[in-house]
């Protein structure tokens, strides 16, 4: 389907249920069990979705019902079927019980949405929207168009880039007044402590990868590291930098509740350290753990490089996730 086939089949289904918007609120496989136990009594997944009758990802079916929350973009679109307000491609969090794949809170929020900046053809074939680099495919790229707005939904590469898995086109003239052309976002994370008149962000921790400048001011209340989204009215930095009209922190979707059954799907970031059973390793800045009860699929832990695609199933223990299964994808 073409990018702006997916885009007018989701408009369709927002503009018919009059539920979703694009503006932008303050809030801003395989079929293996998941390894762990944690006793928050919390699962949460993260991954691509790949499919339908249920909402498919990382190998898994989540069941949902009337009574899963749906949230896109910060808006509540409970009573949208799935696979109207959702897509293929599209990197998503799902919430749902330690043991089982029932649904209990699905939400998507978009790497960035902004307009094409420059088209760059390669071995890659990559794009800038608001100085953030988009790995994409030919396919996608030989339909993109400079200054058309994109939204973006995609993995961070050790490098800082977003490879995109879900990418199309928002046309807003088509949204009955309910987007404003004129505004986009951009979500990352703090990079170095602010300054008086704004600070870095980038889309991994810890100062690395590209980075870009963003104009904010006051900026009391941000902190490096910090997982913020930036609204802005440039289309394009300027001069190196973007200003931003709003700042919203949200959760990244690398951060899970103490003791939480995690199954985590992404690019490594960072490469391993350690040795024999003992590794530790970044999955989208995600500090992973393994040990002699890890398993292995698809591959081993001699496989593990960066930007290498792997699903990690495992406890969220203070800000680690131990790994149980890792499955080379």
């Amino acid at each position: 389907m073409s990018l702006r086939g997916q885009t007018a089949r989701i408009l369709m289904g927002v503009l018919l249920l009059t539920l979703a918007s694009f503006s932008f609120s303050s809030c801003g496989g395989t079929g293996t069990d998941l390894a762990g136990g944690g006793s928050s009594g919390t699962g949460v997944s993260t991954g691509s979705i790949t499919g339908f009758g249920s909402v498919v990802m990382n190998g898994a079916h989540y069941l949902t019902d009337n009574k899963t929350t749906k949230k896109f973009m910060g808006m509540d679109n409970s009573s949208m079927m799935d696979n109207v307000l959702f897509h293929v491609g599209m990197v998503v969090t799902i919430h749902h019980g330690p043991n089982d794949h029932n649904a209990q809170q699905i939400e998507y929020q978009g790497n960035l949405q902004g307009p094409i900046a420059a088209k760059n053809s390669g071995a890659e074939n990559t794009v800038t929207i608001l100085g953030q680099t988009v790995v994409v495919s030919d396919a996608d790229f030989a339909n993109l168009n400079l200054n058309e707005i994109a939204e973006v939904s995609g993995f961070v590469d050790s490098a800082g880039r977003i490879r995109a898995s879900y990418m199309a086109m928002v046309p807003c003239s088509m949204m009955m007044g309910m987007c404003t052309a004129s505004e986009f976002e951009v979500k990352g994370f703090v990079s170095g402590p602010p300054s008086s008149g704004g600070f870095r962000l980038g889309p991994l921790p810890g100062w690395t990868g590209t980075t870009v400048a963003v104009s904010f001011s006051p900026t009391a209340g941000l902190a490096d590291g910090m997982y913020v989204q930036v609204v802005t009215k440039n289309a394009q930095p300027a001069s190196g930098s973007i200003t931003a009209t709003q700042i919203n922190k949200l959760t990244p979707r690398t951060v899970f509740p103490e003791n939480a059954v995690v199954d985590l799907e992404g690019l490594v970031t960072a490469p391993p350290s350690g040795s024999g059973n003992a590794l530790s390793f970044a999955l989208e800045g995600k500090l992973v753990q393994t040990n002699g009860a890890t398993h292995y699929f698809g591959g081993e832990a001699a496989n593990i490089h960066p930007d290498v695609r792997v699903q990690v199933q495992g406890t969220e223990n203070g800000g680690v996730l131990s790994a149980g299964n890792i499955i080379f994808r």
